[in-house]
């Protein structure tokens, strides 16, 4: 069955040479003053940074990834430029951290589960509960509840020579596509899923035969029968890799991936080598595409996910209390074992559930039910 999915190469352009630059400004210099014309300076030669994401270009993710990039060319008015190519241009998805820490790659765009393998305490920062935390909820504890501090020293445990920035809250994810709908936990045994980070333990620990692929290969995998079912992340995206063309059931809901976040990572020698001008730019810049990341799958969610519906004839379903309920208790043991053995894992666990004790009861306690106020204005009473 053909799906949607549209990868494009790109090609990095040549980066000019500094010397060639300035010998040629200073003849034409020399020149000038030859001729009793008045010197002209010429401007800066722009710094050209390679970065690649992790997607695929037909993904909104690889959008996200360019929306960062033209707000840093936009606000250093050119004099640093980053170049956003697709998963695959360069090095495959799952090897991004290497080549950005390596210097392969000036800067990437992804998530921290992607790395999982290096260090499993990286997947902190984007699977599981999260203690009750949404994304924005661990975004603020990121910032200023210790979290930014941890992720470096997490780094600096494994080698990793990149500057880590994290950016865009995610909506919670569903818990995946399937054949037929998940009514019961034993359901999903024996099922060969798709999911990665910590997620591959909770999957699994419920049964599942996971294997963790990039989001390009995901639907083939579907379509060729390597999978029985797989969760990627949200209506746009699912609905632009081709996910309704081979599956008609989502089960909405999940706790396996309900906070997370995408990583902009710099290697750390380039980034280092910036002025601090243009640090200054990118710091904001993420800041400010994080903002607009949420706003703009506000809006793109929703309409995919109508589309979905109407014109895709997919089924959603909520997840059953009962599964989101055991997700929760053996997501428990998960981290109970891993923290055993990882100190790291235990610091950035106790560090996270210190921050939601206070922030998920706050939040709580102070925001209203959107429900109640939907039904009010949208839900049709019933007569009489």
């Amino acid at each position: 069955m053909t799906t949607r999915i549209a990868k494009k190469r790109q090609t990095a352009t040549p980066k000019s040479s500094r010397r060639k630059f300035l010998g040629g400004a200073a003849a034409g210099s020399v020149a000038a003053a030859g001729m009793g014309f008045p010197a002209i300076v010429s401007a800066q030669t722009p710094i050209n940074f390679r970065f690649q994401s992790t997607w695929p270009t037909v993904d909104i993710f690889h959008e996200y990834a360019n929306d960062f990039a033209n707000k840093v060319n936009d606000m250093t008015g050119g004099e640093l430029k980053i170049e956003v190519l697709p998963a695959g241009a360069v090095v495959p998805a799952f090897a991004l951290l290497d080549a950005v820490s390596k210097g392969t790659l000036d800067g990437g765009h992804g998530v921290l589960g992607y790395s999982y393998g290096k260090q499993n305490a990286l997947a902190l920062f984007s699977s599981g509960p999260a203690f009750g935390m949404d994304a924005n909820m661990l975004l603020a504890w990121h910032k200023y509840g210790g979290g930014k501090e941890l992720l470096a020293k997490l780094y600096e445990s494994i080698g990793g020579n990149v500057v880590s920035f994290l950016s865009g809250p995610m909506p919670t994810q569903a818990l995946g596509w399937f054949k037929k709908p998940i009514a019961k936990a034993d359901d999903l045994k024996g099922v060969k899923f798709r999911t990665n980070g910590l997620a591959i333990d909770l999957f699994t620990a419920m049964g599942a035969a996971v294997n963790a692929l990039p989001g390009g290969e995901i639907v083939p995998a579907l379509d060729r029968g390597l999978l029985d079912g797989a969760e990627f992340n949200n209506a746009s995206s699912d609905r632009l890799l081709g996910f309704p063309d081979v599956s008609k059931i989502c089960m909405l809901q999940s706790f396996h991936q309900s906070s997370e976040t995408f990583e902009i990572t710099f290697n750390k020698d380039k980034y280092n080598s910036l002025p601090d001008k243009m640090k200054a730019i990118i710091q904001n810049a993420v800041e400010a595409a994080s903002a607009d990341m949420s706003w703009k799958a506000i809006d793109r969610y929703s309409q995919d996910y109508i589309k979905l519906k109407t014109e895709d004839n997919v089924k959603f379903y909520k997840t059953p209390d009962a599964i989101l309920q055991q997700q929760l208790t053996t997501w428990d043991d998960i981290i109970t074992k891993k923290a055993e053995n990882n100190a790291l894992f235990k610091e950035i666990e106790q560090s996270q559930r210190k921050f939601a004790e206070r922030a998920v009861a706050w939040d709580m306690d102070t925001n209203n039910n959107r429900r109640m106020a939907y039904n009010h204005y949208f839900v049709k009473k019933a007569a009489g």
